[in-house]
């Protein structure tokens, strides 16, 4: 099972909500492998994967196989990312470049239940390689205007992308980052993203992540949420939306 996670708005807790999957995942069992695609490295970072070694950019680049670069870090196995994947528009460019991912990783498949892909703030070619190799898209987002324009466009692609490389992409659903209960816009916004999702033909996931001093915590010492602190709400949260993902990917299995 592949789940990509991915919004083109940066800011929306979408590397903390891999790392968490990653680290949740690991903890109950499961064989998961997370993928940073993204060149900020900020998955990478969190999880204290070395981005100067075997990475993404030596897998795309094909210098690597996928294998050959596996980390394993306290959250889980992870391939880093690295700084060069920013010119990946420029130099990903033969014929089939949108399934250069697919075919890396099709190899890994029968080893992992789960591989979890973190992505750029953009909706460019890395973007839609890890569409392509996906099973299920899971779109962080902030109940913000922003946010929610960044998910209009986000679903275009979506919907090019089941037309003309995947057509068993589905959208697991929009999670709530960064949530703040008590704020009246909020509470109307995310009635407005409840709608958005329904047009989409998917959920607003019903867990929502509140926001935390824990998540910073965690990433300054790199280690997994769920370690750091297991009773604060951010930790709570993330493990009532694994129950609620691992149900609903669970049902498309």
């Amino acid at each position: 099972m592949i789940i990509t996670v991915t919004n083109q708005k940066g800011g929306v807790a979408k590397s903390t909500t891999v790392a968490a999957l990653l680290a949740a995942l690991t903890q109950r069992g499961y064989k998961a492998l997370a993928l940073d695609l993204d060149p900020q490295c900020n998955l990478s970072l969190i999880t204290k994967a070395n981005i100067k070694g075997g990475t993404m950019l030596s897998v795309l680049g094909e210098e690597q196989k996928a294998a050959d670069v596996i980390q394993h870090t306290s959250f889980g196995d992870v391939i880093a990312s690295h700084a060069g994947l920013a010119g990946a528009d420029i130099w990903l460019k033969d014929i089939g470049k949108e399934y250069k991912l697919k075919e890396a990783i099709e190899p890994l498949q029968s080893k992992y239940d789960y591989i979890i892909i973190d992505t750029p703030p953009a909706l460019g070619i890395l973007t839609v390689n890890a569409m392509v190799a996906a099973d299920y898209v899971v779109i962080p987002s902030q109940a913000d205007i922003l946010s929610m324009q960044g998910i209009t466009s986000l679903t275009e692609s979506i919907k090019g992308i089941k037309k003309y490389c995947n057509p068993n992409l589905k959208i697991a659903g929009i999670l709530l980052t960064r949530y703040n209960a008590r704020n009246i816009l909020t509470a109307n916004i995310t009635e407005m993203l409840r709608e958005q999702a329904q047009s989409m033909g998917t959920i607003l996931f019903k867990n929502t992540i509140r926001e935390g001093i824990a998540v910073k915590e965690s990433q300054i010492n790199q280690v997994p949420l769920f370690e750091h602190a297991p009773k604060a709400n951010p930790t709570i949260d993330y493990e009532n939306f694994v129950d609620e993902l691992l149900d609903i990917v669970g049902k498309g299995e």
